[in-house]
């Protein structure tokens, strides 16, 4: 079965066809350093991280760039409150947005292009807009005419009549000298509120606008067509939109044929704000106990065009379902039947599988693969005496490869016994021995403190790393 997305340029669910075949390249808009990932970020970075599994698992050689933005108003204005130089003050917040995603259990991208790596190419688009009549100078930076893109509005779905309010959607701050309000800025001629930051150009001491920046790192790493753009719902007008119209009248050519993107999240039934008090962070959570695992897992499994309530619930009902995963497959490495494999419970797996790979394929339904999973754990449960080995060996091959689209199955655990924890457990063996149960109830609970869990079963005792 091929891969379908939901495209939000047609508003519809289509064939995902390649620019060339077997590849994929792909676009993520990443984080703008200039505090901590919070949770909501983390929901649509989680998101692009699926997609770039699943599309590698289907076999596709995706080739991915995740942007780091750390030039802007925020950035700056931070950076000058905390008497920083830019380069300096951002550095912080991309080290913990790298320790948050290795956290995470991300694949990489290819690229993580910050956008002060790419001025050179920046100023050069904006030039090439200058010469074709789709931007012009003013006096305080450089602009880009909508009036002379006749698809503007075209992903937002929107006509030139509505775009009063204003193209690029921060009034606050780029209230320049523009021909239409809806203009929107290419370049920042330098202020005294930039500080230090500024760059040599054709058209004075200045800055890049924020718009710019994408198209420019995303052109120079992946060519002047893309296969795949995502990011947040609140990227598609003004940013996605500035996006195509500065992409496609610089080269004449489509931008992006598929444009993804995920809905925000809410916490406890409300916008996330610092001032209500349910603003967090990956550090925060983890802080309170939380693993960066369930967290993976609270913001994977809600499907990324349907908006997801964030609560500590969540985060609790996250933490049962991984246990859930956790002891099916320690039941499965402890299946001691070694009779023949039962081809029925292979036809299971098979369905089961099938389910879960047609459901990804479909728009990433993440939501029904992972009722085909669970589905698969009732099963063996309620079947699991005639399982065999051979069976669960299969299940286990299975959970390996979904895991490389989920990245919560697999945990890294020492499977070995430490020579104080060997010690312990022969001491225990002695003591059921001579029946003394205190004992040995005694010595379970020393290596349940230590992070080990006994289980006397028909077969013997087994054991089980927390």
């Amino acid at each position: 079965m091929s891969i379908r997305f939901y495209n939000t340029l047609s508003r519809s669910i289509e064939e995902f066809i390649p620019l060339k075949k077997g590849e994929a390249s792909l676009y993520t808009c990443g984080p703008t350093v200039y505090n901590y990932p919070h949770i909501g970020n983390l929901r649509t970075f989680i998101f692009e991280d699926l997609l770039h599994r699943w599309l590698s698992c289907r076999g596709y050689k995706v080739k991915r760039v995740m942007n780091l933005t750390d030039v802007d108003d925020k950035t700056i204005k931070n950076s000058i409150q905390q008497k920083m130089a830019l380069a300096d003050y951002t550095q912080i917040y991309k080290k913990a947005f790298f320790e948050d995603i290795e956290g995470l259990f991300f694949l990489k991208a290819d690229f993580y292009p910050a956008a002060t790596d790419y001025i050179k190419e920046m100023i050069e688009i904006i030039q090439g807009l200058i010469k074709k009549g789709f931007a012009y100078e003013s006096n305080d930076g450089v602009y880009f005419k909508v009036s002379a893109f006749a698809d503007y509005g075209k992903l937002a779905h929107i006509d030139q009549e509505t775009l009063l309010a204003g193209a690029s959607g921060r009034l606050s701050t780029d209230e320049y000298s523009k021909e239409q309000v809806s203009d929107f800025a290419l370049w920042k001629k330098w202020t005294a509120e930039d500080g230090a930051v500024k760059w040599d150009s054709p058209f004075g001491e200045g800055r890049p606008g924020w718009h710019i920046e994408c198209s420019a790192m995303s052109m120079k790493l992946l060519g002047e067509t893309l296969d795949i753009h995502c990011g947040g719902v609140d990227n598609i007008f003004p940013h996605h939109e500035n996006e195509i119209a500065q992409s496609e009248a610089y080269t004449g050519k489509p931008f992006v044929h598929y444009w993804l993107h995920a809905v925000h999240l809410v916490v406890d039934g409300e916008k996330m704000a610092k001032s209500k008090g349910n603003f967090h962070t990956l550090r925060d959570l983890t802080t309170q106990g939380y693993t960066p695992r369930a967290v993976r897992y609270a913001l994977i499994t809600t499907h990324y065009r349907k908006p997801l309530n964030f609560s500590f619930d969540l985060l609790k009902q996250a933490d049962s379902s991984l246990k859930r995963i956790d002891d099916f497959v320690f039941a499965l490495k402890n299946v001691k039947n070694e009779g023949s494999k039962n081809e029925e419970f292979s036809g299971f797996l098979v369905k089961s599988q099938s389910k879960f790979e047609s459901s990804l394929d479909e728009d990433l339904n993440i939501s029904e693969a992972m009722a085909a999973l669970f589905e698969l754990i009732s099963h063996y449960y309620e079947n699991q005496k005639n399982y065999s080995r051979q069976n669960a060996v299969e299940i286990l091959s299975f959970l390996e490869k979904a895991d490389t689209a989920l990245g919560f199955i697999h945990k890294e655990v020492k499977e070995e016994l430490s020579d104080e924890e060997k010690a312990l457990m022969e001491e225990r063996n002695l003591a059921k021995k001579n029946k003394d149960f205190k004992k040995s109830d005694e010595i379970r609970d020393i290596l349940l403190k230590k992070g080990i869990e006994l289980r006397d079963t028909k077969e013997g005792l087994v054991w089980k790393r927390l």
